[in-house]
């Protein structure tokens, strides 16, 4: 090749590939919880398959162990810190404090 021609071709980016969240012994299940919370975000939502840098199959089974943590309540389907500091903002705001007589 020329040398004219080799100053058009793009270089070969070295890049560090980041080890997968999941790695292939960890089960994914409802009741490990260790493994569950670390895709959910602060609010309590399930994160996105884009931030959790998972297979098609590895998002849906932790949707899945998520969903059925939530319904035998070994998770909060909300973050109750955030509500809790959420409702007494609005009392404030809104007054709707009750009188004590």
């Amino acid at each position: 090749m020329d040398k004219s021609k080799r100053l058009f071709l793009k270089s070969k980016r070295s890049f560090r590939r980041r080890l997968p969240p999941i790695h292939s012994g960890d089960r994914i299940d409802y009741r490990t919880m260790s493994l569950i919370s670390r895709f959910i975000s602060e609010q309590g939502k399930i994160l996105p398959r884009r931030v959790n840098r998972l297979t098609l199959k590895q998002q849906r089974l932790i949707t899945i162990a998520i969903k059925q943590a939530r319904i035998l309540s070994l998770l909060p389907f909300l973050n109750n810190e955030k509500q809790f500091e959420r409702s007494e903002s609005t009392y404030k705001t809104t007054g709707l404090r009750t009188r004590n007589n």
